[in-house]
């Protein structure tokens, strides 16, 4: 009994920690852009807002060359990024890399986060995976939260959206679930039919985080729609707190 209640406080005093930064003493950058089927503007809508509302500095970029320059990113405790299927230019990587080897954290989702740089393996590295496929497109699956100091108080619930399946590595910290069915589908840019049967009951990370050098990742596979975050509030929560976990 001493002991679990030993293992509370400390997990209490963790989490008190984590989410009780002075806030109005942080920095973020915000990078959009890349493929506008995610609607990355409106993202950047709704993650300015929180940030306006917590009292936390920001500035929003369009431009990766921004990635380039070390000391400008020295400047911010966190990045969020929301850009699909784009390409960095190897300054870019090296920069951007480098800043969170440093320290400085970097959260988002869904493609904006682990589809931006599909030829970027070393960005991929310290992300921690990268999408693949999302069989059955849009498609209903439950979003189940593990025992973490992000997930506490929150609800597992039901989402119709594209359903990550993903290549990961086995050193992050999985937060949040969902289960594949085997369901019959049409693989990404194919015209053929697929009876994936050795999917069925794979259960594949919807939110994760992670070290990378000095810095910390945040991940988190949902939001194909921004309004996601609107209509399952538990998402949205388990989000922010991801970015204000990942702030240096």
């Amino acid at each position: 009994m001493k002991k679990n209640l030993k293992f509370f406080l400390l997990f209490l005093t963790f989490s008190l920690s984590v989410f009780s930064q002075n806030l109005n003493e942080k920095k973020v950058l915000i990078m959009w852009g890349g493929w506008e089927g995610h609607k990355p503007e409106l993202f950047v809508k709704y993650v300015s807002a929180w940030l306006e509302k917590k009292d936390i500095e920001y500035v929003i970029s369009n431009d990766l060359e921004d990635y380039a320059n070390f000391k400008f990113l020295s400047e911010f405790d966190l990045i969020v990024q929301s850009v699909t299927m784009s390409e960095l230019s190897k300054s870019q990587e090296a920069g951007l890399l480098k800043a969170i080897n440093s320290g400085i954290g970097i959260a988002g989702a869904h493609g904006g986060i682990a589809d931006s740089f599909r030829k970027q393996t070393n960005y991929q590295f310290m992300i921690g995976g990268q999408w693949v496929e999302h069989p059955g497109k849009i498609t209903k699956f439950t979003v189940n939260f593990l025992e973490d100091e992000l997930t506490q108080g929150l609800e597992d619930f039901e989402i119709e959206t594209e359903q990550y399946y993903m290549h990961y590595d086995p050193s992050i910290e999985i937060i949040a679930t969902s289960k594949f069915n085997g369901n019959p589908f049409s693989p990404n840019n194919t015209d053929f039919i697929l009876d994936p049967t050795w999917i069925d009951d794979i259960v594949m990370p919807v939110a994760w985080k992670k070290r990378y050098g000095l810095g910390r990742v945040f991940n988190m596979s949902i939001g194909h729609d921004p309004d996601e975050f609107i209509k399952h509030p538990d998402a949205w929560i388990l989000l922010t707190r991801g970015f204000i976990w990942a702030m240096r």
